[in-house]
């Protein structure tokens, strides 16, 4: 066995450990340490495959901003969890259901690749050398000319779900002064400015 094969098992036992972790622990704050953790051991299985953009991306993107914000939310919102599990139970059903199915793809993938090895060489672009294109290089080619729109597209369902998020958070208090700039802007002098007569021995 050689070394990349020991870092490789080493991170994915790790890495699923973690993943397991995250969704048993009791304690929300170390289900997001254990998320950041399963992050971390993803990005060293895509440098052990030559994949250091991604790795990179992994660790700047999710561990440094999502799952530290995910850590932050947790932290300062004082949440129930316990009330929020509470109403768990009706929803086992559909939880086992998508479980199975997904159990299901999984078998389907792995016995596809051990009855039919070939099969995995049928990728739908070859690969380059990396003395010709370096990874990051040959992954802006593919994403940005031969799935652009795919690419693209991805974008605005994600821009749509963060304007979905916002609609369903934002609460309107009326106890708060909000500005109205088209008010603002139409205000006048007879709209801004009201002239009191004050009758003599009435003033302030």
């Amino acid at each position: 066995m050689g070394l990349q094969a020991v870092f490789f098992y080493l991170f994915a036992v790790v890495a699923v450990a973690s993943a397991f972790m995250v969704i048993s622990a009791r304690n929300p704050v170390h289900s997001v340490l254990f998320l950041i953790l399963t992050f971390v051991n993803s990005a060293g299985l895509f440098l052990l495959v030559g994949a250091e953009f991604l790795a990179m991306i992994l660790l700047v993107v999710y561990v440094g901003a999502v799952a530290v914000l995910f850590l932050f939310v947790v932290m300062m919102l004082d949440i129930d969890f316990s009330e929020l599990r509470a109403g768990t139970l009706k929803y086992a059903p559909m939880g086992a259901l998508i479980g199975v199915i997904l159990a299901a793809e999984l078998i389907f993938v792995i016995g596809g690749s051990a009855i039919s090895p070939q099969a995995m060489n049928a990728i739908t672009m070859p690969i380059p050398a990396l003395a010709d294109r370096t990874n990051t290089a040959a992954l802006g080619d593919v994403l940005y000319t031969t799935y652009v729109f795919y690419f693209q597209i991805a974008g605005l369902v994600l821009l749509v779900a963060m304007i979905g998020a916002i609609v369903l958070t934002l609460r309107h208090r009326t106890t708060v002064k909000r500005q109205d700039i088209s008010k603002q802007v139409a205000r006048t002098p007879a709209t801004a400015v009201k002239v009191v007569k004050v009758k003599p021995g009435q003033g302030v």
